[in-house]
């Protein structure tokens, strides 16, 4: 397949292009600056310049290519208004693509979130977060997948709130970012609370098997751990780099930190039965001892 792409150069997007080549497909990538043009290419993909904002780019880039793998999204998380900022533009974004696959059975795979549960692990089953800050995001994917009845194949891979390569990456990044900053590894709530994590070529591994295979309609969860405590999340970073383990208030993570203290584990069983995805990278705690003092 010759598959676009957008957010070639994030930490999921630069595993997902290298497992893209591996396995025999061509890449045409978006590309925004010249620092990512030229990046892309060392890596082996064709670039397309142009905006992710930009949906006659978007349009122009799926009309040239066998299928679509959509990871692009706003880095601003300062606020609730930047992160609904950024949405608008993926959902706009994923509407462009969508109508431009319509009826075409060229797939468009596009990254979202995995879900909470209560009491429990979620799965692939339950329905995407439609309410609080990443609402929106939830409502956009519903979406794309509803045209599976007028001939989409779409689908959406699920990653976990930590995607990690090297010690950084996702929710756990941040409080690595956060301990730096504040002199203090530091996390909400009692500590117990679970989150998901996958490695990035792991992820990368499910992103090329949904494109290459995945029904439109459906979604797959990419998790490795199915719930890492945050507290000891916490406790690795602080003895990485050497500074003292403390409770902070949700406040200390801005609009991250009722997302942060929630419990939320998550299932991969049936995406590993169905897909035959086999995540084989280190687990998050063993990928955080690459943390650099």
């Amino acid at each position: 397949m010759h598959v676009f792409i957008t957010g070639g150069t994030g930490t999921v997007g630069s595993a997902v292009v290298a497992e893209l080549l591996a396995h025999g497909h061509t890449v045409l990538a978006l590309a925004r600056s010249d620092a990512s043009a030229r990046t892309l290419r060392e890596a082996g993909a064709e670039v397309l310049r142009g905006d992710f904002a930009d949906v006659d780019v978007l349009r122009s880039g799926a009309a040239q290519t066998d299928g679509v793998i959509n990871l692009a999204f706003g880095r601003d998380y300062s606020s609730p208004d930047a992160i609904a900022r950024s949405i608008a533009v993926e959902r706009a974004a994923l509407t462009a693509l969508g109508e431009e696959l319509l009826g075409s059975d060229r797939p468009l795979v596009t990254s979202s979130g995995t879900p909470v549960a209560a009491g429990r692990a979620s799965t692939e089953n339950d329905p995407p977060m439609t309410e609080g800050v990443v609402g929106e995001r939830g409502r956009s994917v519903l979406a794309l997948l509803g045209l599976a009845s007028r001939g989409l194949r779409g689908t959406a891979v699920r990653l976990p709130r930590t995607v990690h390569e090297q010690g950084r990456g996702g929710f756990a990044g941040m409080l690595a970012e956060t301990a730096r900053r504040t002199g203090v590894a530091g996390y909400p709530g009692d500590g117990t609370q679970r989150w998901p994590a996958v490695h990035a070529r792991d992820a990368a591994a499910l992103f090329r098997l949904a494109l290459e295979s995945a029904p439109g309609g459906t979604s797959w969860h990419a998790v490795g751990d199915e719930g890492v405590r945050v507290r000891d999340i916490a406790e690795v970073i602080g003895r990485r780099l050497g500074l003292p383990v403390e409770q902070l208030p949700q406040e200390a993570f801005g609009p991250f930190g009722p997302i942060f203290a929630t419990d939320q584990p998550s299932s991969s069983a049936h995406t590993r039965q169905a897909l035959g995805w086999r995540p084989t990278g280190p687990s998050l705690l063993e990928d955080l001892e690459n943390i650099q003092p």
